[in-house]
C-alpha cells in the first residue's frame, strides 16, 4: 500500500510537469541553430535606427565630400561618396587658387574641364586631350551652373563645380546625361581676361 501511495504522488508530479508545458512538436532545428523569437533589440535602439539609410535619409553632401586628385593641367580623378546624398544646392570649391584677376560676367575664359554624372559616377567628357574651351561667362550660353559657379575664378585654377539639376540640364537631359542629373565638375582656367 505504501508502495501504491509512492507511485500516484510520482505520477501526480508528472502530470503536473506536463500540464504546465505547452505541447510542442519535436524541432528539426539543431540546438542553438536559428531565429529567436522575439528576435533580440539591443536596448534603446530602434529597428528602424539599425536599417541602411536609403538615399532620401542621407545628409545632402559638402564639397569637401567628394574627393579630388591630380593637380592643375592635368585630367583629374573624381570620387563621388555613397555617404551621403546629391546636394540641391549649387556648390563649388577651389582645389588650386591661381593668380590675377577674379573671372566675372563678362570675362574670356579659356577652360579645360571634366564632367561626372552623379548618380552613376561615370566620367561622361573631358577636354584635356581636346583642348580648352572657349567662354564669356554670364551670357547664357552655358548651363546657368558654369555662369554662376565660374564667377571669381582666376587664371590657373582649378575649381570644383557640384550643379544640382536646377542648374543644370534639368528634367529633359542633355544626351548620355540623364534627366534630373547632378553633374560634378573638376574645371582649370588656363586664362582669364576681362
Amino acid at each position: 500500500m505504501r508502495n501504491a501511495g509512492i507511485i500516484v504522488l510520482g505520477v501526480a508530479a508528472v502530470l503536473s510537469l506536463a500540464a504546465c508545458a505547452p505541447h510542442q512538436e519535436p524541432s528539426t532545428v539543431p540546438p542553438g541553430a536559428g531565429p529567436t523569437y522575439p528576435a533580440p533589440n539591443p536596448a534603446g535602439v530602434s529597428v528602424s535606427a539599425t536599417a541602411a539609410p536609403t538615399t532620401q535619409q542621407l545628409k545632402p553632401c559638402t564639397a569637401d565630400d567628394v574627393k579630388v586628385t591630380g593637380k592643375f593641367g592635368s585630367k583629374p580623378t573624381v570620387t563621388i561618396p555613397d555617404t551621403c546624398a546629391a546636394p540641391s544646392t549649387l556648390l563649388s570649391k577651389d582645389l588650386e587658387p591661381g593668380t590675377g584677376a577674379a573671372a566675372k560676367n563678362g570675362s574670356q575664359l579659356q577652360l579645360n574641364y571634366d564632367l561626372y554624372t552623379w548618380s552613376d559616377k561615370v566620367d561622361q567628357e573631358n577636354s584635356f586631350a581636346t583642348g580648352a574651351f572657349p567662354l564669356t561667362l554670364g551670357q547664357g550660353t552655358v548651363i546657368q551652373g558654369w555662369d554662376e559657379g565660374l564667377v571669381g575664378i582666376k587664371q590657373g585654377g582649378r575649381r570644383l563645380l557640384i550643379i544640382p539639376p536646377d542648374k543644370g540640364y534639368g528634367a529633359s537631359g542633355n544626351q548620355s546625361i540623364k534627366p534630373n542629373e547632378t553633374l560634378v565638375f573638376v574645371v582649370d582656367a588656363v586664362s582669364v581676361t576681362g
